[in-house]
């Protein structure tokens, strides 16, 4: 995970017309195609929602420049966690419907119910589009970034100050984590070698827990302490500068933006028209 941190930063940090756009653009866009997309009813309607959204998507990752790899790879990792989530849904039911429709009976009274079948691909394609933009969104654009977007957009004061000092010392954490584990890699020591004793492994991994909790302690005075000699109190605040947005990230937003709109209403009223 720490390693996969390092990873996503140094993504962040090429260059692309995507790249350059502010983030603040980035993460309006982020969270309009999200709340747009949960937004849309569960019907079939999702189905032709979710591809334009993710037509969208696959054009702004090529405008990336970043390789499809990178975004499979990360998709992969989140799908088992939620994945399980949308599989139990194909034996509950759910308040969008009232008949219900049993494909498979099995043992212990659970059945399969074809509405059912239905809810868990609808909640599929959504949280697929909806992982996407996020990963777009953290793919090119850096951490301390996002923060002085949000700032820049609203978010208040004592959140930046404490998402400011997470984010600055996570990456400590991940160097000194980083260097016990390269450490512990030069001794040739493996937690995951059997041939090792199980109660010799458990041991050094105490030690090493213990090292990194004493270090992280240490750490965390000598910060407290040099922020106290520069002046922190509790008035402190993080300063960002103010910053107007340009005139062309200003045009990609709008234009965006009311794709993202018009899409969903636009779908909605062919879908009426129809029926």
């Amino acid at each position: 995970m720490i390693e996969e941190l390092f990873q996503i930063e140094k993504h962040a940090y090429k260059d692309s017309c995507i790249h350059r756009l502010d983030a603040r653009v980035k993460i309006l866009l982020a969270f309009a195609a999200i709340i747009a997309i949960v937004a849309v009813p569960y019907s079939d309607m999702v189905y032709t929602v979710g591809g334009i959204f993710f037509a969208f998507f696959i054009v702004l990752w090529a405008l990336s420049r970043l390789s499809p790899r990178i975004y499979l790879q990360r998709l992969i990792e989140i799908v088992p966690l939620w994945g399980i989530i949308i599989f139990f849904q194909i034996f509950l039911k759910n308040k969008y419907y009232v008949d219900y429709h049993a494909v498979m009976t099995l043992p212990f009274g659970i059945a399969i119910y074809a509405e059912s079948i239905q809810f868990a691909f609808i909640l599929l394609v959504k949280f697929v589009v909806s992982v996407s933009f996020i990963i777009l969104l953290s793919s090119t654009t850096k951490v301390q970034d996002m923060l002085e977007g949000g700032v820049r957009l609203g978010l208040p004061a004592d959140f930046a100050l404490i998402l400011g000092m997470m984010i600055r010392y996570l990456f400590v954490f991940g160097y000194i984590y980083r260097k016990v584990n390269e450490s512990l890699a030069t001794r040739c020591f493996n937690a995951f070698d059997r041939r090792l004793s199980w109660k010799y492994r458990i041991r050094q991994l105490g030690y090493t827990l213990g090292t990194l909790f004493i270090r992280a302690y240490e750490q965390g005075e000598r910060v407290y302490t040099s922020m106290l000699c520069r002046g922190y109190g509790r008035n402190s605040f993080l300063y960002i500068k103010k910053k107007p947005l340009c005139r062309g990230d200003m045009v990609f937003l709008c234009i965006s933006l009311a794709f993202v709109i018009v899409i969903p209403i636009s779908v909605w009223l062919t879908a009426i028209r129809l029926f």
